[in-house]
């Protein structure tokens, strides 16, 4: 099907495309990459009247370090996030999750930003930014904001970024020698999650030190498993620790029930996730 009529702006800096949105009205669509919004266009899921591109603002690209923090920008691609030095050194979770979102020519396409901003709880992305406790920034008439990952999704398709604001860059605080596991489980390859699991570990001497761990498509949005943090810390990490923490793995989760799996099954291999994905990263520490 052919999409219907839009106009399109394609602006240079963040400046130009947050004025190029308060301009268009409620009815403007950015693009940011495309890989989930040219589809929804030519089924007519959509009907913007203008898309906003931000493919050609330099500044929204490119990985950084500030401080303590890892600074990624918007449109930064999945393949770059994934071979960047930097993110497999402070962030290995986020590299790791990357990896296995679609394909390699997605991969090229698409943007951690982008993918962040359509909040699909089946999305790869969510719960690897949720569990590193980053902060999203986000540009405005009214300037600039930084939103706590925990407070940027709000419900299905649905994040806290107001209708006149974009996504410019996520912060990630270093987590420098930690290890990282991201478990998926899908019907076919390339699909998107029935369940995911993103766990990160810090270990001294066998002991759990510090554990992060998050579970896409659990719920409307990611949901932080802090239960099972909690059972990890100060723990010898041994695959009896791990397997009585992953059965705590669905406290505070709702999942759904569809065509691809019931609530209890998502249940079921929630905790069976949380154990491979916990004990992965452990050996790998």
């Amino acid at each position: 099907m052919i999409p219907s009529t839009f106009d399109y702006v394609a602006p240079t800096t963040v400046d130009e495309a947050v004025a190029a949105l308060a301009s268009a009205g409620e009815d403007a669509k950015i693009i940011a990459g495309g890989q989930s919004l040219m589809p929804v266009l030519r089924l007519r899921l959509a009907a913007p009247t203008t898309l906003v591109d931000l493919g050609r603002i330099p500044e929204l690209r490119g990985v950084r370090e500030d401080g303590g923090d890892l600074v990624i920008g918007a449109m930064t691609t999945h393949h770059d996030v994934i071979h960047d030095p930097l993110v497999r050194e402070h962030a290995r979770l986020l590299a790791e999750a990357t990896s296995t979102v679609a394909d390699p020519q997605i991969r090229h396409r698409g943007t951690l930003g982008g993918a962040l901003a359509h909040a699909d709880p089946a999305g790869d992305l969510g719960a690897p930014v949720l569990a590193l406790e980053a902060t999203l920034v986000a540009a405005g008439p009214s300037g600039r904001r930084s939103i706590p990952a925990a407070d940027f999704f709000d419900d299905y398709f649905t994040t806290t970024l107001q209708p006149e604001e974009i996504l410019v860059e996520v912060r990630i605080p270093e987590r420098t020698g930690w290890a990282a596991r991201y478990e998926k489980f899908n019907r076919v390859a390339h699909a998107w999650s029935i369940v995911a699991v993103a766990a990160t570990v810090q270990t001294d001497g066998g002991t759990i030190r510090q554990a992060r761990v998050a579970l896409t498509n659990m719920a409307a949005v990611p949901v932080r498993a802090h239960a099972v943090e909690q059972a990890l810390v100060g723990q010898p990490a041994t695959a009896d620790t791990i397997r009585a923490a992953a059965e705590q793995a669905t406290e505070g989760t709702s999942p759904m029930s569809d065509g691809n799996a019931d609530a209890d099954y998502r249940r079921q291999l929630a905790r069976v996730l949380t154990r491979r994905a916990v004990s992965t990263a452990a050996d790998i520490a």
